[in-house]
């Protein structure tokens, strides 16, 4: 039986007297593509907010490989296994497609601030094989060939699959997506499919997403978790969700 990597319980937020997200329970176990999925405000990305540290919680626990995060900050939660995208694409627009990649390497640089200034034998490892890395990422997103042209010059697609292969970089056991398709037409939203697939078995990690694309979500997915006003509406297997009624009058439509 496979193991939680994610676990998530009673977690809720509160800003001012609102409470955004109330009692919440998943867990998202290893190899796992999990949908979250729910209305516009039902509360989705504030829950990823919480689970990489944006937000701190009013209240609850998240764990993470059965550690308790609640003492990290948002780059030690990246650190300890956490990666995300974003629904509005964040790269660095202006830097280098290669360079995108490198700057999610970060977490593992090995070398000091003494070693870049003389340019030690240490430091001149480390950046061959941050290299080497970032190269080969880019090669399986076939990316490699624009390596060296700037990011925002990648169409939007391209850009997507960009913004995964950095939070790769990270060498995340949870990898959280947020709207990965948002914005695609319908092919390109068959290559994400088969894209993420790819991904969980070639790194061997989980997945959490938020998608608005039903047909993504219903193929992709071997479990959803339904939010509806910040709470937990339903969870289940793709056919559970789709036939559940508080599902289809809440969200899915007739």
């Amino acid at each position: 039986m496979s193991r939680p990597v994610l676990e998530v319980s009673n977690l809720g937020i509160d800003f001012g007297g609102l409470t955004a997200v109330n009692n919440l329970n998943l867990e998202v176990n290893e190899h796992e593509i999990v949908g979250l999925i729910g209305p516009n405000g039902a509360g989705k990305t504030t829950v990823f907010n919480m689970l990489t540290k944006v937000y701190e919680p009013s209240r609850g626990k998240i764990l993470l490989d059965g550690k308790d995060i609640e003492k990290m900050n948002t780059v030690e939660v990246n650190k300890a296994g956490v990666a995300r995208t974003f629904q509005n694409i964040r790269l660095f627009a202006n830097l280098s497609v290669i360079d995108n990649v490198k700057a999610g390497m970060n977490n593992h640089c090995v070398y000091s601030v003494f070693d870049t200034l003389l340019h030690t034998r240490k430091r001149n490892d480390s950046e061959k094989a941050i290299n080497e890395k970032a190269e080969e990422l880019l090669k399986i997103f076939n990316l490699y060939e624009n390596r060296n042209i700037t990011a925002s010059s990648l169409p939007y697609g391209a850009q997507r699959r960009l913004e995964i292969a950095r939070a790769l970089a990270t060498e995340p056991k949870v990898l959280l997506l947020d709207e990965p398709a948002a914005g695609m037409n319908p092919q390109e939203t068959d290559e994400l499919m088969n894209t993420i697939r790819f991904v969980r078995d070639k790194f061997n990690i989980c997945i959490l997403l938020i998608e608005h694309d039903m047909s993504l979500v219903m193929n992709i997915c071997e479990r959803i978790y339904v939010l509806n006003y910040g709470t937990l509406l339903a969870k289940g297997s793709p056919d559970e969700i789709k036939n559940d009624e508080r599902v289809i009058k809440a969200y899915l439509g007739d």
